[in-house]
């Protein structure tokens, strides 16, 4: 490939990702620190570390420098031990220990995702001194992100509270920072990050502070970080409620061995787990061939049951992906889901007597399937309002409970229920 081709890549950065090894070596070499740091910006982190796997260490530490700490670190997790330590030796010792203090801390902790190296003020210091160091932190770090607060802290680097720029714009020079404080909302380090992005998003703030057990700062999360955050939870929990695992790299660039990989463990669990209803069904095998009509409705009942379950448990994974609901909710949910539930049993019902009628299965059998169908979307909506806030409760994701999973969960104990009913409603059952 010419260097005027790979100058064309540049441009449609969707084939950046089918250039060999050495097409990406020369793409280095094609760019200065400034448009390579924005190339490393523009593409996912995946294909920002395999970039980087194919240009010299030097130059790749470079590119690295013209990133924020966050963002460097998480191209830094997708590099080999080997490659990721050349790359930090090959930097300055203080941003090398920013970015090995970021990458020490759990991937999906606040920590990890945090912005470290945050400017701050000492109580006693006025206004236009902070100025002046606000002003002085900007010449040396010209790549770092302004926030809109400076945060000022004790002698035992304790948060403090802190000042907007704005108020600092407004105020006389003379006039000490601590006058100017305003509270904060801060986190753990070890505060989920996902819990952080909303705890951010919902309290509308610039910046969230992420402060140790005794209280000292140590970074900050900034929105647009909690944005990115929020999109990416959201992403995996749409993957998660389809029956996969997140694929983690853009899906035109998934190989069908990874998409073989994500996708059949979530299979092989939903197919040991659907085999159950072929054992209910054998049970009542007698049932079947003594009123040979029950197993007309089968389809719709299972189907029903699932589709009920699917639907309350999607509302609930994002409402609360989105901080909306909390465990402490489970009664006022179970009440509302299954009060729509009554609702729906009995819309369903009567849809239910209409199909019994065009099949022509007679009164008894007629009455079997519509109390059935109403007693299977009133299960389904018990167990899916209550699952996924349990599952949330001892610290499983509750995406898991994934529309497969919730269908095949209901398809198993439906069937149960449907003979149950049968044996109290038709004289056919009477002693079997």
């Amino acid at each position: 490939m010419s260097s005027a081709e790979i100058g064309k890549t540049v441009v449609d950065l969707r084939q950046i990702a089918g250039l060999s090894a050495a097409d990406r070596r020369h793409l280095g070499e094609l760019l200065d620190t400034a448009n390579g740091a924005e190339l490393l910006t523009t593409i996912d982190d995946d294909l920002a570390a395999r970039v980087l796997k194919a240009i010299p260490v030097p130059a790749g530490a470079g590119l690295l420098n013209e990133l924020d700490a966050p963002q460097a670190a998480e191209i830094l997790r997708r590099l080999g031990d080997s490659r990721r330590d050349s790359l930090l030796g090959a930097m300055a010792i203080d941003r090398a220990q920013v970015l090995r203090t970021v990458l020490s801390w759990p991937e999906d902790s606040v920590a990890a995702h945090m912005q470290p190296d945050v400017l701050t003020l000492a109580p006693t210091a006025t206004v236009g001194e902070a100025v002046d160091q606000i002003r002085a932190h900007a010449a040396d770090r010209p790549h770092d992100p302004t926030g809109a607060y400076v945060y000022v802290v004790g002698s035992d680097k304790a948060l403090l509270g802190a000042v907007r720029l704005r108020s600092l714009v407004l105020t006389a020079a003379d006039r000490p920072v601590a006058e100017l404080l305003d509270a904060v909302v801060t986190v753990a380090p070890l505060t989920d990050v996902e819990e952080a992005a909303m705890t951010l998003i919902d309290h509308k703030l610039d910046e969230l502070p992420v402060v140790d057990a005794e209280g000292r700062l140590l970074g900050v999360l900034t929105e647009d970080d909690a944005v990115e955050i929020a999109e990416e939870e959201a992403t995996e929990d749409a993957e998660r409620q389809g029956g996969s695992e997140p694929l983690e790299v853009p899906y035109l660039r998934a190989s069908p061995w990874l998409l073989w990989r994500k996708r059949i463990v979530w299979l092989l669990v939903l197919f040991a787990a659907e085999a159950y209803t072929g054992t209910v069904l054998r049970a009542f095998e007698e049932e079947m061939e003594a009123v040979v009509a029950l197993a007309f409705f089968i389809p719709l009942l299972i189907g029903t049951g699932g589709n009920t379950g699917t639907q309350i448990t999607t509302t609930l994974v994002r409402a609360m992906g989105t901080g909306q609901i909390r465990f402490r909710d489970v009664p006022a949910i179970v009440t509302k889901e299954l009060s729509t539930g009554a609702l729906i049993a009995i819309a369903m019902a009567a849809a239910a007597m209409v199909r019994a009628w065009t099949l022509g299965v007679g009164p008894a059998v007629t009455l079997t399937v519509c109390l059935t169908v109403a007693a299977i979307v009133m299960w389904a909506s018990l167990v899916s309002s209550v699952l996924p806030l349990v599952l949330k409760k001892v610290k499983v994701d509750p995406a898991v409970v994934s529309a497969p999973m919730i269908a095949t969960i209901v398809d198993g104990t439906g069937l149960m229920i449907y003979f149950w009913i049968a044996h109290l409603t038709l004289p056919q059952l009477a002693g079997l």
